[in-house]
């Protein structure tokens, strides 16, 4: 990873997910997704309110779908209209949260 304001290639992010965000992929719009999936929905609007205090540190806010037990995550840098480092690093946090 190296220039926050510059958008990867997809072979790059492609890459990056493989060896570091197990069950994320590369959408079809070019964004980083993921969905989690907890016991019941207060764990999942735990994880909502970590994640959005971790996006408020990094002024880097996630799309974030809650459904029940079930939080769907989509990250972009919209600056760019593409994915940045920024999102692979935010990405990576998050996993943090869940390990």
């Amino acid at each position: 990873m190296t220039n926050t304001d510059k958008p990867l290639d997809a072979g790059t992010v492609q890459q990056y997910i493989s060896q570091n965000l197990p069950g994320w992929f590369l959408s079809q719009k070019n964004t980083l997704v993921k969905t989690f999936k907890f016991p019941n929905f207060v764990e999942a609007i735990g994880f909502v309110n970590l994640v959005a205090a971790l996006a408020e540190q990094h002024n880097h806010h996630p799309d974030i779908s809650i459904h029940y037990n079930r939080v769907t995550l989509e990250l972009w840098t919209h600056s760019v209209n593409g994915i940045t480092d920024k999102d692979l690093r935010l990405a990576s946090q998050i996993e943090s949260l869940i390990k």
